[in-house]
């Protein structure tokens, strides 16, 4: 019986033992402070550039129109291809245009053998008229009858050499080097001169021109800054940039290259023009591309990622980071877009260090453990 009562007591104790154990509560660990990225407020000149819509053209477009009629009889170029100034790109029938030379030539063979009839008619009647054989009303019309061929000779001559020309015209040349377009016409197509048969296009893409417009307002604000003695901008319009289509940013920086003469009363605009080098003719005729123009710079500027600005309601706030490694929300005033970060007009210092957020843990009050990170406008997402 011992043995039995001192197993029943053991079992006991394992029992209670257990049920203690489980009701105990588990301490949780001490929580760790979050890693948030942190930057420092740059100070520094800002280049602030406005956008503009503008759309490329080549060095030189020139349209090829037909200077006579006809039909077209060949096509001798690549479409899309280069060609160099003065080679054949198309023929046009010359057949009208010879018979028409042919027309010429036997005129004028007319014209001059009726001034040799008309020279000897007159050179005839001189000594006779002198011995008085002949009168001078003869004389006078022998005379007329000879200037008069002499003037049918030139009129003669002068059709012989247009009717020639345009023989020639049958032969379209291209007027520059450079690329050229689709054809608008094609072989047995019917032709005539005027500023709507335009056959092709010929652009010379060594350098490209690129026209935007700008609103009269900002005109006058550059026009004024510029104009002040040393002024900021003073040489911008010597480094234009270019945004393509797919948002990349065009390896050649442009300059102005002019303005045109007055405002568009229509748009209330003015209308420049930028040139650009073409090495790798990447740049094509009637491409859209947004124009960067250096408008405004600020001196000593503080600037932050746009990534540590929360906004709520039109009021921008960061959390600043001070030197117990404690976030505390701030409000500020923020100014200009500069690349992907802001200007801060109000609220922070040079050297100040804000969070670049991210995480919705993040409050104010809280204790991080900060991760330094060196930037510069652009790349504040790297």
């Amino acid at each position: 019986m011992n043995t039995l009562k001192k197993i029943k007591i053991l079992f006991f104790v394992i029992v209670i033992s257990s049920f203690y154990a489980s009701c105990k509560k588990e301490v949780a660990p001490e929580a760790k402070p979050l890693e948030i990225s942190v930057v420092k407020v740059l100070q520094q000149d800002v280049r602030l550039e406005s956008e503009f819509t503008g759309q490329t053209f080549g060095q030189s477009d020139i349209e090829i129109n037909p200077r006579v009629d006809g039909v077209i009889e060949s096509l001798n170029f690549k479409e899309g291809g280069f060609v160099t100034k003065g080679q054949l790109l198309y023929t046009i029938d010359p057949l009208p245009l010879q018979e028409k030379v042919n027309q010429s030539e036997a005129n004028l063979a007319e014209m001059q053998a009726r001034l040799a009839k008309t020279k000897s008619d007159y050179d005839m009647m001189v000594p006779l008229a002198k011995m008085n054989a002949v009168s001078q009303r003869e004389l006078i019309a022998a005379k007329s009858a000879y200037n008069a061929a002499t003037a049918s000779i030139k009129a003669a001559n002068a059709n012989l050499a247009n009717s020639r020309i345009e023989l020639g015209y049958s032969r379209i040349v291209a007027p520059i080097s450079g690329l050229i377009g689709i054809s608008k016409v094609r072989v047995g197509d019917y032709v005539r001169p005027g500023a709507a048969s335009v056959l092709n296009t010929v652009s010379d893409l060594g350098d490209v021109r690129v026209r935007f417009t700008m609103s009269e307002q900002e005109y006058l604000r550059i026009f004024r800054e510029i104009s002040k003695k040393d002024s900021s901008l003073k040489g911008a319009g010597k480094a234009i940039s270019l945004v393509l289509s797919d948002g990349s940013i065009y390896s050649e920086t442009g300059k102005i290259s002019f303005a045109d003469r007055q405002i568009d009363p229509t748009t209330g605009a003015v209308t420049l023009e930028a040139a650009f080098a073409n090495p790798d003719q990447l740049i094509r005729p009637g491409q859209y591309v947004k124009v960067l123009v250096v408008t405004d710079v600020r001196k000593n500027a503080l600037v932050i990622p746009q990534r540590s600005v929360i906004e709520m309601q039109g009021i921008f706030q960061v959390y600043v980071l001070d030197n117990s490694n404690k976030v505390e929300m701030k409000m500020v005033q923020i100014g200009s877009s500069y690349k992907d970060s802001y200007i801060v007009t109000e609220g922070l210092t040079a050297n100040d260090k804000v969070a670049l957020g991210g995480t919705s843990l993040l409050k104010s009050g809280s204790v991080i453990t900060p991760k330094i990170k060196e930037w510069t406008p652009g790349n504040a997402d790297n």
